[in-house]
C-alpha cells in the first residue's frame, strides 16, 4: 500500500493537536505573555466550560444526534441556583427552606439531568428529530430563564452565614493543589467519558447506534435507553457549566450560555467526531475545546474585534468539517488499497 496515504492518514488523525500547536505558537509570538503559567491556568479554566459541554455533546453526536439546548440549559440552571441561594424554596404557606451549597449543586445538577431526560424522551418516544427537539428546548429554557426573575439577574450570590449557604464562589474560583476546581471537574468528566466509551457495553452501544442504528436494533442494543442516557448526561454537563459560570461571576444571568452550544459543537467537530455519528473520541473533543478557547482568548489579547472573532471561529469550524470529509474519503481509499494488497498476496501464494 502506498506509504503516502498512510502519512496523510496519520497527519489527519493528529490534525487537532497540530492545530493547537499552531495556535499556541502563533499567539506566543504575537502576545508576549500568552504562554505564562498564570495565563495558561486562566485559559484552561475557560477551556473547562467548553470542554464539559463538549464531553456531553460528543456522546450525543456519536449516536447521530445533536443537542442545541446546552447553552440555554446552562443559563436556566444558573438561574435556578441563584433563586435557591437568594430566595430559597417555598414548601408550604409562608415556609421557606434554604439549602447549603452542596445541596444546591446537587439539586441543580438533577434539574439539568431532568431537562436532558425530557429531550431524550421526546426524541425516542415521540420520534421528533434531535435538531428540532433540542432547538425547541433551547427556546423553552431560554424563555423560562428570562421569566424566572422577570429578566433580571440574581446578584451577589455570596449567601448568608445564618442560613448556612455561603461558599458558592469556591466552585468556580477555588483551587486544589493550585489548579482551579472547574479544571478538575473537566478532567474527571474526561476520564469518565473515556471509561464509558472504551471500557463499558454502554460505549459500544453508543458507537453502534451512530454507526448503523438499524443494525444495532437487530443486534439487541437498547437504543431508547442509550439515547435517553446521552441526552441526560449532556444536560448534567450543561447544569455544571451553568453553576460554574454563576459561581465565577457571583451572579446568575438569564442570558448566560448564549452561543455556548456552538463552541461545544465546534470543539467536538474539531476533535474528529463525525456529525453523522459512530466515529469520534472524547479526548479529541477536549483538544478541540483547547483550540477553540485558546484561539478566542488569543484574539481577545491581541485586541481583535468581536465581529472578526466570530468570522474566524466560523471559518475554523467549516474547515474542520471539510478536512473530516476529506479524511473519510481518504480512509475509504486506504481500505480499498489494503484489500487490493491482500488480493495480490493471495494470488502470489
Amino acid at each position: 500500500m502506498n506509504k503516502k496515504y498512510m502519512i496523510y492518514m496519520y497527519l489527519l488523525k493528529a490534525r487537532t493537536f497540530i492545530a493547537l500547536l499552531i495556535v499556541m505558537g502563533f499567539f506566543s509570538v504575537m502576545v508576549p505573555n500568552f504562554l505564562t503559567m498564570s495565563n495558561l491556568l486562566i485559559m484552561t479554566q475557560h477551556v473547562a466550560i467548553t470542554g464539559l459541554l463538549a464531553i456531553g455533546m460528543t456522546l450525543v453526536i456519536l449516536t447521530g444526534g445533536i443537542d442545541l439546548s446546552v447553552g440555554a440549559v446552562a443559563g436556566m440552571c444558573g438561574m435556578v441556583a441563584g433563586a435557591l441561594l437568594t430566595n430559597g424554596m417555598p414548601i408550604w404557606g409562608s415556609q421557606i427552606i434554604f439549602f447549603n451549597v452542596p445541596e444546591v449543586i446537587l439539586l441543580v445538577a438533577g434539574f439539568g439531568i431532568l431537562l436532558g431526560l425530557i429531550n431524550g424522551a421526546v426524541i425516542t418516544r415521540l420520534g421528533v428529530a434531535p435538531f428540532i427537539c433540542t432547538l425547541g428546548m433551547m427556546y423553552v429554557a431560554r424563555g423560562a430563564a428570562l421569566l424566572f426573575n422577570d429578566g433580571s439577574t440574581y446578584a451577589n450570590l455570596v449567601g448568608m452565614p445564618e442560613l448556612g449557604n455561603t461558599g458558592f464562589a469556591i466552585l468556580g474560583s477555588g483551587t486544589i493543589l493550585g489548579i482551579y476546581i472547574p479544571i478538575w471537574l473537566m478532567v474527571s468528566f474526561l476520564l469518565l467519558g473515556l471509561y464509558m466509551t472504551r471500557k463499558t457495553p454502554l460505549g459500544r452501544y453508543i458507537y453502534a447506534i451512530g454507526g448503523n442504528e438499524s443494525a444495532a436494533r437487530l443486534a439487541g442494543v437498547p437504543i431508547i435507553k442509550v439515547k435517553v442516557f446521552v441526552y441526560a448526561f449532556s444536560g448534567l454537563c450543561a447544569a455544571l457549566v451553568g453553576l460554574i459560570v454563576a459561581s465565577q461571576l457571583q451572579t446568575a444571568h438569564p442570558m448566560t450560555g448564549n452561543m455556548f452550544e456552538m463552541d461545544a459543537i465546534g470543539a467536538t467537530v474539531l476533535g474528529g467526531t463525525a456529525l453523522a455519528g459512530g466515529r469520534g473520541r472524547v479526548s479529541g473533543s477536549i483538544i478541540g475545546a483547547f483550540v477553540i478557547v485558546f484561539l478566542a482568548d488569543g484574539m481577545v489579547m491581541m485586541g481583535v474585534s468581536d465581529f472578526w472573532q466570530m468570522v474566524i471561529k466560523g471559518l475554523v469550524i467549516v474547515t474542520a468539517v471539510v478536512i473530516d470529509q476529506f479524511q473519510q474519503r481518504l480512509q475509504s481509499k486506504v481500505v480499498l488499497l489494503r484489500r487490493h494488497d491482500k488480493k495480490l498476496q493471495a494470488e502470489a501464494t
